[in-house]
């Protein structure tokens, strides 16, 4: 045997020797079961020997967290309110096309919003499906419950729904702006209930002692905090419903508070004119014994003023972006820019269509004629102009990542079905998702301003062959008269991109230098006065 061997059979034998001898007790059998310092038989032991107790939590401070971690705004209650009645109605319309009788007697699905300056509460009722009292306790009962959620994991599998509260705290957006709230709810399946609750840690449901009242549905009065009585004030109500919730699909009333001005007929007894003359005459009576005075009764006209309630439609404006391009004219378009916008211009020119792919949206959109005043005030800090909504409720008036910065300029509507959405609505859970849609954006609205400026030179080449066909024939004087009011289209036409880049130009320059993926497309959009070279 060589030396070599020798070596490795004693090498071999020394390593074996010393892993017995210095076997770690850890790995041994008896302390392998050893967890945290106990072994099998210590934790029989202590499951066997332990006592149970639930856990205990301030409920009331447990709302107050979860309703000022999710809201930042107080508004938003008349968002949440209108959304939950809207996914109520939503309910009743497809329950009564699988059973026309659901709907009873109350057939009209509307949502009504009044309000009580001296008591200080907001209501706001709806016609949808109610809940039973069995509901009230489980959905707004428990936090983070929704009827919703339970609703469409039930039978929204091959059906299209328009519900749009799915995580269940939305209705706590309540406490934001009160300190007591009362649901008063009747559902086809139940007599009439009233849920009663301040944020605390308990609520009350009881049996409506006035009978059924509603029909069906559900009303939800607010008693309102002192810091939060702006909210009896119609004006504002009415700004909030048309800022968050104008393109609901069911009609939302206000009740509006409004003096009327009447004129009133009345009967005032004035002296006769005879008695007057009368006393004229008589110089030698010092003065006429009222016995003797006559009067009679002469018809007056008097204006009252007095107080009268309405209800007014506020969500008058239909999202028209739903509809076919073929189905909208010219007019509807500006006039829909105009209410949008608060502008009294027409727009320049706007596209409307749908996209579809990894998110299905639909949009609106358009390029204003003129600059704004302070399109480059704080430029770094401006979000996007184009609104954001997710089932036609609005998510963020100014989305920062839905458009590039230097498109700040382009204004209207992105609206989709498919966004995930955090509990608040206020931001969303995919960033994914937003970013394929603003890259499709961004691509389009280049295209449409491409595509104006190559309608200039395309128009310009035209124009070119129309005046060499001048010069080889003449035509009649009708013809020339109609290809003159021609020219005169064809140069509005080629007007519109100098007015766009008279009014946009600076942002297409700053699109160049900023957008990397975009920079040879907006290149080609660049114009230069050459006079001045």
């Amino acid at each position: 045997m060589s030396s070599t061997k020798v070596s490795l059979c004693i090498l071999m034998f020394l390593l074996c020797f010393s892993y017995v001898k210095l076997e770690d007790p850890l790995t041994t059998k008896e302390h392998q079961e050893v967890v945290d310092g106990f072994n099998s038989k210590d934790r029989d032991e202590l499951e066997k020997v332990s006592e149970k107790f639930n856990f205990n939590a301030d409920i009331s401070r447990l709302m107050d967290i979860i309703i000022n971690s999710l809201y930042t705004h107080k508004e938003v209650f008349i968002r949440e309110l209108i959304s939950n009645a809207s996914d109520a109605c939503e309910k009743v319309r497809f329950f009564s096309i699988q059973n026309p009788e659901f709907l009873g007697d109350k057939k009209d699905l509307e949502i009504r919003i009044e309000f009580d300056e001296n008591d200080k509460t907001f209501t706001i009722s709806d016609s949808g499906v109610g809940m039973t009292k069995n509901d009230l306790i489980k959905n707004l009962g428990t936090i983070a419950k929704t009827g919703t959620t339970a609703f469409i994991e039930a039978i929204s599998k091959g059906n299209t729904l328009n519900l749009i509260g799915q995580f269940g705290v939305g209705f706590y957006s309540t406490y934001l702006v009160s300190n007591k709230v009362v649901v008063t709810s009747k559902n086809n399946d139940d007599e009439q209930n009233v849920w009663v609750s301040t944020a605390g840690s308990f609520f009350t449901v009881t049996k409506d002692p006035r009978g059924n009242t509603l029909g069906r549905g559900s009303r939800v009065t607010l008693y309102l905090k002192e810091d939060s009585y702006d909210f009896v004030s119609q004006d504002v109500i009415k700004k909030n419903i048309k800022k968050y919730s104008e393109f609901i699909n069911f009609p939302i009333y206000l009740r509006m508070n409004k003096t009327v001005t009447r004129e009133e007929e009345y009967e005032e007894e004035v002296e006769s004119p005879a008695s007057s003359e009368t006393a004229h005459n008589e110089t030698e009576s010092l003065e006429i014994k009222d016995e003797e005075k006559k009067t009679e009764k002469v018809k007056k006209k008097r204006t009252i003023t007095e107080p009268k309630f309405e209800w007014e439609l506020i969500n008058e404006n239909k999202p028209i972006w739903l509809k076919k391009k073929d189905e909208i004219h010219k007019d509807e378009y500006h006039k829909f820019y105009k209410a949008l916008t608060k502008e009294n211009d027409d727009p320049l020119v706007w596209d409307h269509s749908a996209m579809e792919g990894e998110v299905n949206f639909k949009y609106l959109y358009y390029i204003p004629t003129k600059k704004p005043y302070d399109l480059f005030e704080n430029y770094y800090g401006k979000n996007a102009a184009l609104k954001l909504y997710v089932r036609r409720v609005l998510v963020n008036e100014q989305f920062e990542e839905l458009m590039p910065r230097y498109l700040n300029f382009v204004k209207g509507i992105v609206d989709s079905d498919d966004l995930p959405l955090n509990v608040s609505r206020e931001q969303l859970q995919q960033d994914k998702l937003i970013k394929v849609m603003s890259r499709k954006l961004t691509r389009n609205i280049i295209s449409l301003i491409t595509k104006l400026a190559n309608d200039q030179l395309m128009d310009e080449d035209e124009e070119e062959e129309e005046e060499e066909e001048d010069d080889k024939k003449e035509e009649d004087k009708k013809e020339e008269e109609k290809k003159e009011e021609e020219k005169k289209d064809e140069k509005k036409k080629n007007e519109r991109y100098n007015k766009f880049w008279e009014a946009f130009g600076k942002n297409i320059k700053l699109g160049v230098i900023e957008d990397t993926q975009n920079k040879s497309k907006l290149a080609k959009l660049l114009r230069y006065n050459l006079i001045n070279f």
